[in-house]
């Protein structure tokens, strides 16, 4: 097989840069390694109203629930709820991941791309030490395909960028360790995201319950790898079960990995741009990457275009992919990642001291950046350290 561009991943960033370069007339093929696109889902779920519609028109049934906010729990069990639209991009809609994948997949079909599931990328093709296609297994035969662009949209454990020789090691502090369960409970709140913070429950990370309706949620927590132990963040789970959810019946569980290490030193090289969760484009604070690796996944189709187009698809022709993500995408993570290196240093009490300077503070509208603001001028002790991002 020939065609313009391969890309490897049919998630949400690989489907958008799908979309975007068949619509603009490239010949575009979309490989997936599962023979069900959005199986199994390994995240909340969660995503932010306006980005997601600034990108796709959401169809009904990708849409589980609309929360009206969220609501945050300190270790002491004191809470502080933040409004939708100030509660950043991971509160607003809860999505059927598996149903939105699957429609992000159809919308890159419908604008021409060949969609190839159970089609497993084993590795780069290479004309005189370029990347020139990729060899692949697809439902048991071999397979090649030529293209002078590559994307890998391939996950946290991308092949692709170690085939192109992009260093994608994670250090285990730059890995979350994470369970969850879908579960059902008359107790469940159906109209806020909760989030609970506490290294008793889950160490240099959180736990969290996003709702689905019906009284159904993705119920699970995060703990720094570092921290962790082969099943740990199972039994965590379990133990925050006990605790805040002891009627709550399991009907889905999942296990995985989510990156939280911040800017990837490059995410192209010669013919091949990385988005997503391969990119390291993940929320290194939340955890989130629905909506950065659709913005991503944008960019590397727009830019694809304009490689094919003018025929330079070396990594310095590739430069305006790394420009745009990093100016787009990139200057928020590296703030995350700040954030994020200096909260998982504080203990239960410091965060309990946080909360507590907040009780008499309206904060229903503030964003988190205004949140930190008032932290800041409450706690300049404490919070010291971010001072140069608060003030």
């Amino acid at each position: 097989m020939k065609c313009d561009v391969i890309i490897v991943g049919a998630g949400p960033g690989g489907s958008m840069a799908a979309k975007t370069a068949a619509e603009a007339g490239l010949d575009v093929v979309l490989l997936e390694k599962r023979q069900e696109i959005g199986d199994p889902v390994r995240c909340a779920e969660g995503v932010g109203k306006r980005a997601l519609c600034q990108m796709v028109k959401p169809e009904p049934e990708w849409i589980a629930s609309e929360v009206k906010g969220a609501r945050i729990y300190s270790p002491d069990g004191r809470s502080i709820v933040m409004s939708e639209d100030k509660s950043g991009s991971e509160v607003g809609y809860v999505l059927e991941r598996k149903v939105f994948d699957r429609g992000l997949a159809m919308l890159a079909a419908r604008a021409g791309a060949k969609v190839m599931v159970k089609t497993r990328a084993l590795g780069l093709l290479k004309k005189e030490g370029v990347p020139c296609g990729i060899t692949a297994m697809r439902i048991g035969e071999p397979l090649r395909i030529e293209a002078p662009i590559i994307i890998g949209a391939d996950g946290v454990e991308s092949k692709v960028g170690r085939w192109a020789g992009i260093d994608t090691t994670l250090k285990l502090k730059d890995i979350e360790s994470c369970a969850q369960f879908l579960v059902y409970d008359p107790c469940i709140d159906d109209e806020y995201t909760e989030f609970y913070l506490g290294n008793s429950i889950a160490p240099s990370g959180y736990a969290w319950s996003f709702p689905k309706g019906e009284k159904l949620a993705n119920v699970g927590l995060g703990i720094q790898g570092s921290r962790s132990r082969p099943g740990e963040a199972t039994r965590l789970l379990h133990e925050f079960m006990k605790s805040h959810f002891p009627n709550g019946k399991v009907v889905e569980m999942v296990v995985g990995g989510d990156p939280c290490a911040g800017i990837i030193e490059s995410a192209t090289a010669d013919g091949v741009m990385l988005v997503g969760d391969a990119a390291r484009q993940t929320d290194p604070l939340t955890g989130g990457g629905i909506l950065n690796a659709m913005e991503a996944g944008i960019i590397a189709g727009e830019v694809a275009v304009k490689a094919i187009t003018s025929g330079k698809v070396s990594r310095a022709g590739l430069k305006e992919y790394e420009d745009r993500w990093r100016e787009s995408i990139g200057r928020h993570l590296a703030r995350s990642l700040e954030f994020k290196e200096f909260f998982v240093k504080l203990t239960d009490k410091d965060l309990n001291l946080l909360f507590g300077s907040l009780a008499k503070e309206d904060i229903s509208k503030m964003d988190l950046p205004s949140m930190l603001r008032v932290l800041f001028k409450l706690n300049p002790k404490l919070l010291w350290d971010l001072r140069h991002l608060v003030v």
